[in-house]
Parts: structure tokens; C-alpha cells; sequence
């Protein structure tokens, strides 16, 4: 079993749901079967989790926990191209064949976040935790 902390794009709700593996995840939402407790809407998403932790010490698990956040920060920071402010527009002209796909991370308000859920436009908030620093403006692709 596994459990997925999940969010709603349509009203933003957020809650949890248990499923039998990945898979069967995987196989309910592009069913359609995954929907919103709040509005009943299938249009829902996983969000970030930690991973599982095991009770060995509240010192040891922020020291993991710590550990895991600057592995996923690097891994951000070595295959994503950082675009600053134009996150929004260049995660459209992906999206619509514009531009070439590529993995991206940058900046965005949150009307501008919205308006990428509402569009359809497959975009997540990256938790600052997991967020690299920004690199300097003349490293920055725009």
C-alpha cells in the first residue's frame, strides 16, 4: 500500500489517498477515478512528499530529511535550465510546440500558476527546500 498526499488543480484542495501500488495510482487517475473530495473533479495531482522516514530519532530524521532536500536541490541545479522570470512563458511554448521540451525551473506569481493549471500546462511549485539558488543573472537562460 501507499499512501499520496494529492491536491485538487480545480478548487486547490488537498488530501490523501491510499492505493494498492504506484501503478494502480497511475492506472485510476488516467481513468479519471482519482477525484476531489471537496468538488469531485479528476483533475488532481500528486504533491512533493518527503519520503518515509523510520523512527529512529526526531535529530536522525531532519538530519535525513535534511540530506534528501539537498540531493533533490542538486539534482535541480545539474539537469534543469533555469529561466528566472520567464518560467510561465517558457513552460507554454513547450507546452504548445513552441519551443523544445526541456526539464525548467524559474519564478512565477501565483495568478501565473493558476493560470498554467487552468491551461493545462503541466507545472509544479518547487517547495524552497528543494530549490536551488538561483544562479547569477549572465548563467540564467532566457
Amino acid at each position: 500500500m501507499i499512501r499520496y498526499a494529492l491536491h485538487c488543480l480545480d478548487c486547490d484542495a488537498a488530501f490523501d489517498a491510499w492505493f494498492a501500488s504506484s501503478d494502480a495510482y497511475d492506472r485510476q487517475a488516467e481513468a479519471g477515478q482519482v477525484t476531489c473530495p471537496a468538488c469531485d473533479s479528476a483533475r488532481t495531482a500528486k504533491q512533493i512528499m518527503a519520503p518515509a522516514i523510520g523512527k529512529s530519532g526526531e535529530k536522525s530524521a531532519r538530519a535525513k530529511l535534511k540530506a534528501f532536500a539537498a540531493k533533490a536541490r542538486q539534482h535541480v541545479a545539474e539537469n534543469y535550465d533555469y529561466v528566472g522570470g520567464a518560467f510561465a512563458d517558457e513552460a507554454r511554448a513547450m507546452h504548445y510546440g513552441e519551443a523544445k521540451e526541456r526539464p525548467i525551473w524559474g519564478e512565477t506569481k501565483p495568478e501565473e500558476a493558476k493560470a498554467l493549471a487552468d491551461e493545462g500546462v503541466p507545472a509544479a511549485p518547487l517547495p524552497k527546500p528543494f530549490a536551488p539558488t538561483p544562479p547569477k543573472p549572465d548563467k540564467a537562460i532566457n
